[in-house]
């Protein structure tokens, strides 16, 4: 088998699977492991994979904090279709909690209830969003506003959160990586986070599927602690395949 060859069948392991070991390549490929650690080598600096410890994955899963003005550009079809179906779920005299992020805000835009509904919110633009529906009485959380989540953050925050009981949790995230979980970049909106899931009684996820197999810096908790996800199709299957596994409802929905 030429090195060429090898390389390919290496990124259709990756395509199929989102992530493979050293061992488990040098026994398909039937070469030792050193050989397959410089096959690695020479793909990851062609941008073609990320090496992290023993294996090798698709992408690079770090990310780093970035504008909410840069976020809401991106993605806006699939996020306004994901806004759509969570707001489907509100139910009359509902108390729900909204986090902050760019496709919560297109949630938020889709928020038009017929009954009354109970607001609980620390994302400002959120706030002014559904404060403006004459049935949604809104509760800003307040604290440290983070100028590029436009959010309040911190131990007041949290605090505020301890007299809340909500009936739903519509969270955005950075990341979501099965096995690190639900994950931001910014370590105060994740403890906030966290304490928005210890107020709810549902947890509802509403992300792209860009942020499948990524990683923030700071960890908001297990894929197993989620209800729900609502995404759209180019969700990774391998990923869609586990998250169903462990009894997680994943609703896909078309831009």
């Amino acid at each position: 088998m030429t090195i060429n060859e090898r390389h390919d069948l290496i990124i259709k392991e990756l395509d199929a699977k989102g992530s493979v070991s050293v061992t488990d390549l040098s026994a398909i490929l039937n070469v030792s492991e050193v050989t397959i650690r410089k096959d690695l080598t020479m793909l990851e600096q062609k941008n073609f994979l990320y090496r992290a410890h023993g294996k090798a994955i698709k992408i690079n899963p770090y990310i780093n904090d970035r504008d909410v003005n840069i976020k809401e550009k991106q993605n806006i079809a699939e996020k306004i279709a994901i806004g759509k179906r969570a707001a489907e779920m509100i139910e009359p005299n509902d108390s729900i909690i909204i986090a902050s992020g760019t496709t919560v805000q297109f949630f938020a835009r889709e928020v038009h209830p017929s009954g009354h509904l109970t607001v609980i919110t620390s994302a400002l633009n959120v706030a002014s969003i559904l404060s403006k529906d004459r049935n949604s009485e809104v509760i800003q959380l307040g604290g440290i506003v983070r100028g590029s989540s436009l959010s309040a953050v911190g131990c007041d925050t949290e605090r505020m959160l301890e007299n809340f009981s909500g009936t739903k949790l519509f969270i955005g995230v950075d990341g979501l990586d099965v096995e690190y979980g639900l994950s931001t970049t910014n370590l105060l909106e994740a403890n906030l986070n966290r304490a928005m899931i210890r107020s709810a009684q549902k947890i509802i996820v509403l992300t792209d599927s860009t942020k499948f197999g990524r990683r923030g810096f700071s960890r908001i908790c297990d894929v197993d602690e989620v209800n729900q996800i609502i995404t759209d199709p180019g969700i990774p299957q391998h990923i869609l395949d586990q998250l169903r596994q462990r009894g997680i409802d994943v609703i896909i929905v078309e831009p």
